[in-house]
């Protein structure tokens, strides 16, 4: 029983007594005054009363002012407080007040003419999918939620000192004196969460088992009229928005408070930008030290927190007059064919179609919808038909600033439309991928280095990789190194690092003591072993068999593998094309090198893209052409030897002795220990091609 003076809440009963008589009371009533008199140490508002006295339920808040008014004439107007722009309260102080109300009042003395400030910890939670649970199965939506609201959350939060604000599937709001018992009492709410869920679909009542997302934040928050604000609500709701399902997620100032100080991991999720207070902040996902069962579940590529991205449904651009045929499936048939198409490159994390389907046709601002969907960038197109012509507009941006990175416009015929949509979807996976790295390896730039976790390592590195005999180059390995040092199960970081090593022993920068060639091989098997469905990994794991082994054909078939798995990985089709060109096949190497530049027009490999289709050109006897994709080349990266002496050899075929022996000595200049017999050693070169090549060096001047 409830006691409040002149009447008492009999709960087993559902009576209402008032001066010691029985009086007539609705249940929606009798629902709304428990909720009330339950929560009587502080402000209940609409949305949780709506929550408590309607489970599952949507109904007009209307309909909550008409009981709070048939209450006041009950028990008088001054029983129930309003209070704007937050709730109700219930203004009759408890007879016999429990221990955990006393507590919840405890809070420390202010002074009432000065404005309230406190530094708290804030905590922001709410259910994963709540409308979508509703929609499904109403009654066990609400059960679920009562059973966890009572049992996991009213019942808990005193046990941690904490205080509720606000309590609703949609918003739960609480407020702590120490971050380290916020972060103790969300673990345990997730622990208690998984455990429920180990082996059912459902609970034993029936009901929903449900999913939440936390956020917590330590900052400094202002008591208005009542209202917690200030930005440390801010960062917590920012952070919870942006958490995923059964993710605890605090920023940095939490972290420095809890860290050894509880028996828990924290998993680096790098920088986010706080929507509502446009600060940027670091950021960890808090994991137990010893996960329970259910909370157990691997996290893929996403615990490396890749690029993320969504593609949002393609809008149909004719006018609206327009009375022909409604071509919303087109559209839809392009972006699913994207998402699955970027799905492939293991360096992105790109949102499920049916995630992002919900935004069609809604007028949000792009960076709320990016905040919704908790990706750093967006893809957004339209399409259009004239007759049998299509047009596609589509466009890559960056989300929290909505500038442009890439766009472009694709027309095609209607004849077969499947088609057509492939080869969209194909290129615009590959155009995408460059400028979403060159804006990552930008990000991390900006970080301190001693915060880098392994996929900030690999960003940095890639800046540095073609920088060939500089100390840049130098300090990509060192950076690749430490990523697979973080994260020895990072299968890109072994392929990158492989890429680097073979790139050191190629260009003869290799330190006397070193055997970059097993390097690079081994790091590329490791790789493969790794991630057998990464495109990337299998290009780099095929070339070096072709590279150091001269197992030219296997590596043409792990090629085939690579982009069977991922057709849009230009890195994949160019690669083929080396080993292709090594052959000898001139014209089937230029297919496939011609196909990765048509793919990734900008791609940072592209002075190695010349560097292929100059050296299949001169194993075809196609001179001059040779010394105008390696010109090309040497321009772009002018301290690439590969190309270099492709070049030497190409000048002097096309008798222009004199430049190629000029050209020869920039080369010893840069590599004084060079000799052709060395070179022809480990060349991957096929005959009659390499002998070809080895004379013209020597008639360049270059020592044998």
């Amino acid at each position: 029983m409830l006691d409040f003076g002149r009447f008492a809440l009999r709960l087993s009963e559902r009576v209402l007594v008032v001066d010691g008589a029985v009086v007539a009371l609705g249940a929606r009533a009798f629902d709304v005054l428990q909720a009330l008199a339950e929560r009587c140490d502080r402000v209940v508002s609409k949305a949780e009363l709506l929550d408590l006295a309607w489970p599952g339920l949507v109904v007009e808040e209307n309909n909550l002012s008409v009981q709070i008014s048939s209450l006041r004439r009950l028990l008088g107007h001054d029983a129930i407080a309003t209070v704007t722009g937050r709730g109700y309260r219930l203004a009759l102080a408890p007879t016999r007040p429990d221990s955990a109300s006393d507590a919840a009042r405890t809070t420390p003395p202010t002074n009432p003419g000065r404005l309230q400030r406190r530094l708290a910890a804030i905590v922001q939670a709410d259910v994963v999918g709540w409308a979508r649970l509703v929609a499904r199965d109403a009654s066990g939506a609400a059960r679920a939620w009562k059973r966890t609201r009572v049992e996991l959350i009213e019942r808990t939060v005193p046990q941690y000192a904490g205080r509720l604000i606000e309590l609703t599937a949609e918003r739960l709001l609480l407020e702590f004196g120490s971050a380290v018992e916020a972060v103790d009492w969300a673990l345990a709410l997730q622990t208690a969460l998984a455990d429920r869920r180990v082996g059912a679909d459902t609970d034993e009542d029936g009901s929903r088992l449900l999913h939440m997302r936390i956020g917590i934040a330590v900052d400094d928050v202002i008591i208005d009229d009542g209202k917690l604000v200030g930005d440390g609500v801010n960062v917590a709701a920012d952070l919870h928005q942006s958490a995923g399902h059964d993710d605890v997620l605090i920023t940095q100032k939490v972290h420095d408070f809890v860290q050894l100080k509880l028996d828990a991991r924290f998993e680096p999720l790098g920088e986010r930008l706080m929507r509502r207070t446009r600060r940027p902040m670091q950021v960890f996902r808090a994991t137990l030290a010893q996960a329970s069962a259910g909370n157990q579940a691997t996290r893929g590529r996403q615990a490396l927190q890749l690029a993320t991205l969504a593609v949002l449904p393609f809008s149909d651009a004719r006018p609206a007059a327009d009375g022909s045929a409604d071509d919303t499936y087109f559209g839809d048939g392009i972006t699913e064919e994207i998402i699955a198409t970027l799905s492939l490159n293991r360096a992105l994390f790109v949102i499920a179609h049916g995630s992002t389907l919900r935004f069609r046709g809604r007028q949000d601002d792009l960076a709320t919808v990016a905040d919704e969907l908790g990706v750093r960038y967006l893809v957004a197109g339209s399409t259009r038909r004239t007759g049998n012509q299509l047009r596609i507009h589509v466009s890559l941006l960056h989300a929290a600033d909505q500038r442009i990175l890439w766009q472009e416009r694709f027309d095609g015929s209607g004849d077969d439309v499947f088609a057509f949509q492939a080869d969209i979807a194909e290129r615009v996976a590959a155009a995408i991928a460059p400028p979403v790295q060159d804006e990552e390896m930008a990000r991390v730039r900006q970080r301190p280095t001693e915060r880098y976790g392994a996929y900030d390592c690999v960003l940095r590195a890639l800046a540095g990789i073609y920088q060939l005999g500089t100390a840049e180059f130098d300090t990509a390995g060192q950076l690749l190194q430490r990523a697979v040092q973080l994260d020895p199960g990072y299968a890109q970081a072994h392929a990158h690092l492989a890429w680097w090593h073979s790139l050191r022993w190629a260009e003869g920068r290799a330190a006397p003591q070193t055997d970059d060639g097993a390097l690079a091989l081994q790091h590329a098997q490791r790789a493969v072993q790794l991630d057998g469905r990464d495109a990337l990994a299998l290009s780099v794991a095929g070339y070096m068999l072709s590279l150091q082994n001269k197992q030219h054909l296997q590596a043409l078939d792990m090629y085939a593998q690579a982009l069977a798995i991922n057709p849009s990985c230009a890195a994949a089709w160019a690669r083929h094309g080396a080993t292709l060109s090594y052959l000898g096949r001139t014209d089937a190497a230029l297919a496939q090198v011609q196909r990765a530049m048509r793919l990734s027009p900008f791609d940072q490999h592209m002075f190695w893209h010349f560097t292929i289709c100059g050296s299949a050109c001169f194993g075809g006897g196609r001179y001059d052409e040779a010394v105008a994709w390696l010109g090309k080349a040497l321009r772009l990266n002018p301290r690439y030897n590969g190309a270099r002496r492709f070049l030497i050899a190409a000048l002097v075929r096309t008798g222009e002795v004199a430049e190629a022996r000029e050209l020869a000595q920039a080369l010893l200049a840069d590599l004084p220990n060079f000799s052709v017999q060395r070179f022809g050693q480990w060349s991957p070169l096929q005959q009659p091609m390499l002998d070809n090549m080895l004379q013209a060096l020597q008639i360049a001047g270059l020592p044998g």
